[in-house]
């Protein structure tokens, strides 16, 4: 699973039937602290998301397993929205000690 951000939506008007009705958005992956991270995927949203919000985000065959994308052409979908991130405070300690070199 990624840990995303949705930052912008896709129209198509001409796509493959079987994606007619899905929202497709823009999401840009992110760090448990969120921090962006590179790159961006065009995912579809079976949890009616909305802009800025924190989500999860499955590829390939997960995403086609996804309830709204069996049997369509998905590579990316969005599964869920993220309430709250929490790290042990192990990794707290390690990030705060990295961010101050």
């Amino acid at each position: 699973m990624i840990l995303a951000r949705i930052v912008g939506t896709v129209v198509s008007t001409r796509k493959d039937a079987r994606l007619e009705g899905k929202k497709l958005l823009i999401v840009k992956p992110i760090s448990p602290q969120g921090d962006d991270e590179s790159g961006y995927l065009i995912a579809v949203d079976t949890v009616d998301s909305g802009f800025r919000e924190t989500v999860l985000v499955v590829t390939g065959s997960s995403a086609r397993n996804a309830s709204e994308c069996k049997d369509r052409p998905v590579d990316a979908a969005i599964i869920g929205i993220v309430d709250e991130v929490m790290l042990d405070a192990l990794h707290e300690a390690e990030l705060a000690a990295a961010r101050k070199k």
